[in-house]
């Protein structure tokens, strides 16, 4: 067993603290903590990605916790994290470096192209991830005011959210970049970092999110460490709401609201609403009712006129907030 194994311990029972990012050397590829309560299997399976060296990815209902599980592992491993939003237009090319052509356009007397070049994400960590001094290091520093400043050779971790966004061809450009943690730089002579990759314990920690809108390349998957971050039991929301709002989840107020909000969430219930309502919907519903007034301690069905003034919260849609009020009114009468 590997020293200080399990590496990252939020939500294990009795594992102790987490081991800094630092410390952690993950095994070479040979083909090339706060408030979030992780699901114990999602733990586990952050370290095998650890473990591997491999990227991490997320699928899930939105609000299950995805984005923020990059956050959790960068505070439990001590690292800073880096993200990268992906849009409908980006390019393989966009996650590790992004060139401003019209700026140079604007400057036609500054010949050196590294005053243009701003690193992104991927490219910043893998940058940050060897020692200022390396020979090759030089000609890819930016020059004059920039955004990136070199703090290496540390580890950093790098969340691409959404990554099903992209267009098709951005996962497939991305194979041996993100296998091998390497880049080069066209716009600099074609140099790069070393393609051998970075040493064990700095190589930057990736974890990718997904909807799920479309489907990703199976070559790109089989380089990735999958998994799916189950909707929470009620059990678990409860304390997810303690965690986020400091409410005990068996107050009558919180046992109320979870027990409407996994009512309306019932597929072929008494109500189908066409966009479930997610965790981060629960909490600003729950957060919305004690800042109108809601005591723990009272029941939710004793204050019928406040259900109805805040259920818009967890409802996006006209037609969903049409079937969800006769039944919340339903649910409401069936109480008192």
């Amino acid at each position: 067993m590997a020293k200080g194994y399990p590496y990252f311990t939020l939500g294990l029972p009795d594992a102790g603290e987490s081991t800094p990012a630092s410390e952690i050397d993950t095994v070479p590829r040979r083909d090339a903590a706060g408030d979030y309560i992780p699901d114990v299997n999602l733990t586990h399976a952050v370290n095998v990605a650890l473990v591997l060296g491999m990227p991490l990815l997320l699928t899930g209902e939105p609000g299950t916790g995805k984005t923020q599980l990059a956050h959790a592992v960068g505070g439990a491993l001590n690292c800073e994290v880096r993200s990268f939003e992906t849009k409908s237009t980006s390019q393989a090319r966009d996650l590790f470096y992004t060139y401003d052509s019209l700026g140079a356009f604007k400057r036609p007397h500054e010949t050196d192209a590294r005053a243009f070049i701003h690193y992104q994400a991927l490219g910043a960590a893998i940058l940050d991830a060897y020692a200022i001094d390396a020979p090759w290091m030089a000609p890819l520093l930016p020059v004059g005011p920039s955004d990136y400043a070199h703090k290496g050779p540390r580890r950093s971790i790098v969340l691409i959210d959404e990554i099903d966004k992209a267009p098709r061809d951005f996962p497939n450009d991305l194979l041996n970049e993100i296998d091998r943690l390497y880049f080069r730089v066209p716009e600099l002579m074609n140099i790069g970092t070393p393609e051998q990759g970075v040493e064990a314990k700095y190589r930057p920690i990736v974890i990718m999110t997904s909807n799920e809108e479309r489907g990703l390349p199976d070559a790109f998957l089989r380089r990735c460490v999958f998994f799916n971050i189950p909707f929470p039991t009620p059990e678990r929301m409860a304390e997810i709401v303690k965690a986020h709002l400091d409410l005990e989840g068996k107050t009558p107020l919180v046992e109320d609201a979870l027990g409407l909000f996994y009512n309306l969430r019932r597929t072929g219930g008494a109500v189908r609403l066409r966009k479930d309502p997610s965790t981060a919907e629960l909490l600003n519903w729950l957060q919305v009712l004690v800042r109108r007034g809601a005591k723990p301690e009272t029941s939710l069905k004793t204050q019928p006129d406040l259900v109805l003034q805040t259920i818009c919260t967890l409802l996006k849609t006209t037609q969903d907030r049409a079937d969800a009020e006769n039944f919340v009114k339903t649910w409401l009468a069936a109480g008192v």
